[in-house]
């Protein structure tokens, strides 16, 4: 079978397209999937490029979202599955192995993967192909991050930084569809564009002035009154970028994150934090159940996830540079 294997750390020359890849077989308790799609994320650019503390066995074909078709069931397997359009939720959660796909385990940048049974998801009728296979590493972090572990509701302020790739477009979605006011910030005006296209209500340029700024010009200063400021930012870009967000909260707010692109090692300045009784919220990933919920949201037309552009399997290379170089708009799909 045709694979793309990234075959070391470093750049996208690691990269190698591979026509004569084995076929996997379905094992016990396993089925055969034929891959339609798989989506790009910063997460394969990270396992190429290597993650500080991270081991990974090389060579690896990466790509966690994917869609495709049952092609073929293991002993064990329930042959109703055969035919089925499915989504893959990439986090193996039956306790008899560790990891992901697309990382400890090959993934979907291949015309075939074999999963266990227990990772598939049912795609509904009036659901793609494409759309499902950009839901769960930016839809379903956005998922759980604004509502499960957030609580964003209707009538909230919330500030999203790094509105312009795959989970922020999310982010600003999600928020919108529930009902709150959102300020989503990017890097150029094209983007900008695009985000009050999705909805936002108000968008910034953080190169040409500091997104604080510009939240305390739409919202006021926070006081310790209460008044002023946002109730929920969300920040999973790190690097230097939390204590302007701090004083972007307001009174009671919290501070969202899923993720640090920019870093990991924060600063935090404790006096926004307790004077203000921000509460600073984590969030890991997604269940099973989320990645339910938004194709359910899809096909009763509440949610129409946004497509960059989709590329062959032999511009694999291209698709990472487009996300390395910040030149995406939501989500770019592999075409297996």
């Amino acid at each position: 079978m045709r694979a793309l294997l990234t075959v070391a750390h470093g750049g996208r020359d690691n990269l190698v397209l591979r026509e004569d890849f084995p076929d996997p077989r379905a094992a016990a308790n396993e089925v055969l999937v034929e891959v339609a799609f798989t989506s790009v994320n910063f997460h394969d650019i990270f396992t190429r490029r290597g993650m500080p503390g991270v081991r990974i066995a090389l060579p690896v074909i990466v790509g966690s979202d994917i869609a495709g078709t049952v092609v073929a069931v293991g002993p064990g397997s329930d042959p109703a599955w055969l035919g089925k359009r499915v989504l893959l939720d990439p986090v193996l959660r039956d306790g008899a192995r560790v990891g992901m796909l697309g990382e400890t385990f090959n993934g979907g940048r291949a015309e075939l993967i074999a999963v266990a049974q227990s990772t598939l998801v049912e795609i509904p009728e009036r659901v793609s192909l494409e759309q499902a296979a950009s839901l769960p590493l930016a839809y379903g972090t956005a998922y759980r991050m604004l509502l499960n572990r957030g609580g964003v509701s209707r009538g909230e302020r919330v500030l999203i930084l790094g509105a312009s790739g795959g989970v922020g477009v999310a982010c600003v979605q999600i928020a919108k569809m529930v009902g709150a006011e959102v300020i989503a910030c990017a890097s150029s005006e094209e983007k900008l564009r695009r985000l009050r296209e999705i909805g936002a209500d108000h968008a910034v340029n953080y190169l040409e002035r500091p997104f604080v700024e510009a939240v305390k010009e739409i919202y006021g200063k926070p006081r310790v009154t209460g008044s002023g400021g946002v109730d929920v930012a969300v920040n999973f870009t790190g690097g230097d970028t939390l204590i302007p967000t701090q004083k972007c909260v307001r009174v009671g707010g919290r501070i969202l994150c899923c993720g640090a692109t920019a870093g990991f090692e924060l600063q935090l300045d404790a006096r926004y934090w307790w004077t203000y009784e921000q509460t600073l919220i984590g969030s890991n990933g997604w269940a099973t159940e989320d990645l339910r919920a938004l194709l359910k949201l899809i096909a009763d037309g509440k949610l129409e996830p946004v497509i960059d552009r989709v590329l062959p399997l032999d511009e694999t290379a291209e698709a990472e540079r487009l996300l390395e170089d910040r030149e995406v708009f939501g989500k770019v799909l592999i075409k297996i």
